[in-house]
């Protein structure tokens, strides 16, 4: 009668995903984030909505869905030209909201580019609702090392 009071939640992250291994700086405060990358060499990006994430509607704050948006829709070069970067401006349009537990998907697409400057636009969803959608030029830094990434974004096996 009381066992589901003893039972922990445990909530369910979609298939192919792993969690990445940046407990460090910022990825502490906004963590624990989720990649997924696809054999077409497509990715994604996501976050379970926990109650740290929430504003005082239980929703993920727009400054989360913000920083995620940045992140999720500036990987695309790291994934595609293997370089550093960093947001020049991003310009977002919040279409909907994501309540706590709901899990959050993120990717972008490269669009354009001059020189080491790249446009990227993307989309941020939960199931089939699209939650905002995004666009931005993100400037280009030094060259990812090829053999290995960042220990921070290290994926780790779930259980």
């Amino acid at each position: 009668m009381t066992d589901d009071l003893l039972q922990e939640f445990q909530p369910t992250i979609p298939p192919g995903y792993v969690q990445m291994n940046w407990m460090g700086g910022f990825g502490r405060q906004i963590g624990p984030l989720f990649e997924k990358n696809n054999p077409d060499g497509s990715y994604a990006w996501g976050f379970l909505v926990s109650e740290h994430h929430t504003n005082g509607m239980q929703n993920a704050h727009g400054g989360m869905l913000m920083s995620f948006a940045d992140m999720a829709v500036g990987h695309v070069i790291s994934q595609k030209v293997h370089r550093f970067w960093v947001t020049v401006r991003l310009l977002t349009d919040f279409i909907s909201g994501a309540r706590l537990g709901e899990f959050v998907e993120g990717s972008g697409e490269l669009v354009g580019q001059e020189g080491d400057l790249f446009t990227v636009r993307g989309r941020i969803w939960t199931g089939d609702r699209t939650i905002m959608t995004a666009s931005g030029v993100f400037k280009s830094l030094g060259e990812r090392p090829n053999t290995a990434r960042a220990p921070w974004a290290q994926a780790i096996p779930r259980r």
